[in-house]
């Protein structure tokens, strides 16, 4: 007799309807995995197939999610996220420019179409890329048409530089300046809560961990920030003004008197942005529509009722042409560094101070590449991170290979740090950059847990002996060890700075001490070499291998894998996952939705009080600088 047959009548129903619904669960797993590995497989091959691209075709640019250099879903995620209907993702610049780029010198797109309505994210660099791609569009002769229904002025940067600009008549624009606001928790954290926080640095200007100890802004983060801010400003002032053949000055003057300008038209922001000259015409999106018929080709079956082929189908052309016909040149590469900086492996649109180490000997150890751009946007992070990835820009030079950097929105501190060693560092003049500078966190909680009538004690064999338990008061003498190590990382990074721009550490202490700059006063104190953009810094490295136009291809280094390994690897925890599996955490949601400094802010306190083994704490190369 078996264990089975041994059991009582009851043992084995119970046994049986667990088989039974250990059955049900492995069908109706199975089935949901079939039908998501269908629905992913069915919208990646859809994407192979396209209808022929036709003479006279408008091209329309109407991108919806955030600008980003790099995606941070692999390519079966982001395709499952389309055949369930979200639209709302990413959108990457280098397929912007691409696109634009490509499509100006494709004689069958006749007209290119912006709708920039839903495009946000990204700073004032890469939308001054876009524009001057939209600017090459039309140099060469094809018509850009912008249309609104309500647009900012991030997106005006690039619809002015159209040749037309339509605003809906129920729509606004406006334009109001740059302004940086952060929430300060020193009351909170410290009079209401009893957490003290102990802030750590070198440099006046390093105003990054200010919220956690002051209650507003220092003066020396007022000076700095409207001094690099001003430049950004006077630079949008001038694109716009160029680009709409209006003196900047009047612009300013209009917007110093916008009370009274939006007053003399009866509160409607159309009429005033048609009165003001920041558009051509006020219509509806039907208008436009009809207008684009007229001038193009008519199709009945088409969207709008004109011929047409969207970013992403145009993209889908380009790219099916690639495949079709592999380029063999020798490569210059780009490796992306986005996002914050942190240590170990970390996804794509994030910097892994282990991950991109990698994607940089990928490059150093592939013979058909010749040098290497690496593309930052990077507000810094761990400076032990950065240390890694400077040393493996270093190792390329070694191996022969030059690297140029282009620096985007932000490249500041630690963005700074692994940039410095390069062949040449290009910016955009609006690049946010600089912040040289280090500091270190560590907050102490006994006043906190006094509030609840918890108090710690204990004995130590050494007066540092569990010093660093955060229960515990801050020790004087441990706050002098502390600054010690910061002092030390400050002169190691400004000691870098020196060796690598071949400038005297005096000299880099005096620009560095945490200070902002925008691209064209980095450009000024020798932090940059160049004014361009990564099409300028891609041809400097092509010529630093003797490669001229044409005889080089581009290609990106990025984490490789088939679409389905990096879907079903990163499904349960990442964000698609996180959104189906897990329970939602409604108060982080809010203050994330409504204030997402405030969570950056929070994410950076917590990360500084975890302290990689051996060191008392983890010194910090961060800039809380973006303008988004």
């Amino acid at each position: 007799m078996n264990q089975v047959q041994r059991r009582g009548p009851i043992a084995r129903f119970f046994v049986g309807l667990w088989d039974a619904m250990n059955f049900t669960r492995r069908l109706i797993f199975n089935l949901v995995f079939f039908t998501l590995l269908f629905i992913i497989l069915a919208a990646i091959g859809s994407g192979d197939r396209s209808e022929p691209l036709l003479e006279r075709t408008t091209l329309v640019i109407a991108p919806e999610g955030r600008l980003v250099e790099q995606f941070s879903a692999d390519q079966a995620t982001r395709a499952l996220m389309k055949a369930m209907g979200s639209k709302a993702g990413e959108i990457q610049l280098r397929d912007v420019v691409r696109t634009l780029d490509k499509a100006g010198e494709d004689k069958r797109i006749e007209r290119v179409v912006l709708q920039l309505d839903r495009l946000s994210g990204g700073g004032m660099a890469s939308r001054r890329e876009i524009a001057a791609a939209v600017a090459r569009v039309r140099a060469g002769g094809k018509e850009v048409i912008a249309f609104s229904e309500g647009m900012d002025q991030s997106n005006y940067l690039i619809a002015a530089e159209a040749d037309e600009i339509y605003l809906d008549p129920m729509g606004g624009l406006l334009l109001e300046g740059l302004g940086r606001y952060r929430q300060y928790y020193r009351e909170g954290l410290q009079d209401k809560l009893g957490v003290d926080v102990h802030l750590f640095k070198v440099g006046e200007f390093k105003s990054a961990a200010e919220p956690y100890v002051l209650d507003a802004a220092s003066p020396e983060s007022k000076e700095a920030d409207l001094y690099w801010m001003n430049d950004l400003w006077q630079r949008f002032l001038a694109d716009v003004g160029r680009a709409r053949k209006q003196d900047p000055a009047v612009i300013a003057a209009d917007i110093n008197l916008l009370p009274e300008g939006i007053a003399a038209v009866n509160g409607d922001l159309a009429e005033y942005a048609l009165q003001h000259k920041l558009v051509d015409g006020l219509k509806t999106r039907e208008q436009v529509q009809d207008e684009l018929v007229e001038r193009g080709v008519a199709d009945a079956d088409a969207e709008g009722g004109f011929r047409r082929v969207s970013m992403e189908g145009y993209l889908t052309h380009l790219n099916t042409a690639r495949k079709l016909s592999p380029d063999r040149r020798p490569k210059v590469a780009v490796v992306v560094a986005a996002g914050s900086i942190t240590g170990g492996d970390q996804p794509p649109g994030t910097i892994g101070g282990d991950s991109t180490s990698a994607l940089l000997r990928q490059a150093r150890d592939d013979d058909e590449v010749k040098s290497v751009v690496l593309r930052v946007n990077s507000p810094g992070g761990e400076v032990f991170a950065s240390e890694q990835i400077r040393r493996e820009v270093v190792a390329l030079q070694a191996a022969g290979k030059p690297v140029v950097v282009s620096m985007g929105d932000l490249a500041a501190s630690g963005g700074y740090w692994i940039s410095m060693n390069a062949d040449r560092i290009y910016a955009d003049a609006s690049t946010i950059s600089g912040s040289i500078g280090i500091f270190g966190m560590i907050p102490t909680i006994p006043r906190a847990l006094d509030k609840i009538g918890i108090h710690t004690d204990g004995v130590g064999t050494t007066p540092l002996a569990g010093a660093f338990d955060i229960s515990r008061p801050l020790d004087p003498a441990v706050g002098q060890v502390i600054q010690s190590v910061i002092d030390k990382g400050y002169r190691d990074f400004i000691g870098k700075v020196a060796d690598a721009r071949g400038k005297p550490v005096d000299g880099v202490d005096e620009i560095a001490r945490g200070r902002v700059w925008s691209g064209a006063q980095a450009k000024d104190r020798g932090l940059v070499d160049e004014l361009g953009d990564l099409k300028s810094a891609i041809v400097d490295a092509a010529k630093r291998v003797e490669l001229g136009e044409g005889d080089y291809a581009v290609t990106y280094v990025e984490k490789t894998g088939t679409p389905f390994q990096q879907w079903f690897a990163g499904f349960a925890e990442g964000r698609m996952g996180s959104l189906l599996l897990r329970d939602s955490d409604l108060a982080r949601g809010l203050v994330a939705r409504a204030l997402p400094a405030t969570q950056a802010d929070l994410k950076l306190l917590e990360d500084a009080i975890t302290p990689a083994a051996g060191v008392p704490v983890k010194a910090l190369a961060y800039c809380f600088c973006a303008l988004e």
